[in-house]
């Protein structure tokens, strides 16, 4: 059996996103975007529909009736192709909505009659990256929301507050200690530059955004997310996990490892990894075996090395592989708790300092004077 890639190169184009982003990216599918939860809804319905003994027009018919407008009209672009005898691989492709390793792994399970396990083991990936998203923007909207706030008061102070004090200060004739002066030439600075500094912001916001899709843009961001303490290690298996579950899913479906590596590089978006991949590829072309490539890259860590040998020996990697993504997945679980954990009480103290070294600036001269006067 073969699989003809000619169009891999045609899939939608790779992004890089900020870390927030990066840890909790999904998929996109051309211009219009079918998101990770409708796909999952998708593959869940399908597979329970056709499981239950339906044909797959029937199906569809089943879920264009029970979907609203937007999403009707992929079902039924997809049952008019099925209509015209077209395979339910090649209808879901033409509607430019899903990726050329959806199709062929959807295609591999019409091929040897497996197509409702296909359908459900697509239903877990995209659920397990739903799952991933959700813990990460929980664990990362918190610190962004008290950050937030924080400048907003800092900024406020600094335009409002210390001008007041600082013509309190003029009445009163004596030097002002070193930390309120530093203090109070920041707040002018900050008055007379904030909309200076917020156009520069905005200017380098949209320069970021319009070259964030190039090559050396995203080796440059994913370099500094690596350096990142903490964040590095969920990164790593945080798509670790990614690619297990993807090959798995990819070697169950009778998918040469070489196809696989191929469709992994187009949809495991990050940097660092297609890199890897994309030279791991000729090496297995070349003869080489898969944990000997993956030796040379350290974005794969000894456990799947050790255990993608044994798999290769056994040949077990579909069970290896998903017990992998299994295993890699709870431990982000836990390292994204105990980040969550540690990074909300450092936040606090840092901004009840930041915000203490202000008001300590601005009471200061008032102990002064009250000395001074007793």
């Amino acid at each position: 059996m073969s699989i003809d890639l000619r169009n891999i190169a045609k899939a939608a184009p790779r992004k890089e996103f900020g870390i927030t982003k990066a840890l909790s990216r999904e998929i996109q599918f051309g211009r219009s975007e079918f998101s990770s939860k409708k796909k999952e809804e998708l593959y869940s319905e399908l597979g329970i529909l056709i499981g239950s003994g339906l044909d797959i027009k029937s199906s569809f018919m089943v879920l264009i009736e029970e979907n609203h407008k937007k999403t009707r009209q992929f079902y039924e672009s997809v049952y008019d192709q099925l209509i015209k005898g077209v395979s339910l691989s090649h209808a879901l492709k033409s509607t430019g909505k899903i990726s050329m390793y959806e199709y062929h792994t959807i295609r591999i399970g019409e091929e040897t009659g497996s197509l409702v396990i296909v359908l459900k083991q697509l239903n877990q990936h995209f659920a397990e990256s739903i799952r991933q998203k959700r813990q990460l923007v929980n664990t990362f909207s918190y610190p962004t929301l008290v950050i937030s706030t924080a400048i907003v008061v800092v900024l406020f102070m600094m335009n409002f507050i210390i001008p007041m004090f600082e013509e309190l200060f003029k009445r009163f004739h004596g030097e002002l200690p070193a930390l309120t002066r530093g203090v109070i030439i920041t707040s002018k600075f900050i008055s007379k530059y904030l909309w200076g500094m917020v156009l520069f912001l905005l200017i380098t916001g949209f320069s970021l955004f319009y070259v964030r899709n190039t090559d050396s843009f995203r080796r440059i961001t994913s370099s500094l997310i690596l350096k990142v303490p903490g964040v590095r290690t969920i990164i790593k298996k945080m798509y670790l996990a990614k690619f297990c579950q993807t090959f798995s899913l990819l070697n169950s479906s009778r998918i040469p490892i070489v196809t696989s590596i191929q469709l992994i590089q187009k949809i495991i978006g990050f940097y660092p990894f297609e890199v890897a991949l994309i030279q791991i590829e000729k090496e297995l072309v070349n003869g080489k075996l898969l944990h000997e490539s993956f030796r040379a890259y350290d974005i794969f860590d000894g456990k799947i090395i050790t255990l993608t040998k044994v798999g290769e020996e056994v040949n077990k990697l579909n069970d290896i592989y998903e017990n992998l993504s299994r295993q890699y997945s709870e431990e982000v679980q836990h390292q994204v708790a105990v980040l969550n954990t540690v990074l909300e009480p450092i936040l606090i103290i840092f901004i009840g300092l930041f915000v203490a070294v202000i008001l300590i600036a601005m009471y200061l001269p008032m102990f002064q004077m009250s000395n001074t006067m007793f």
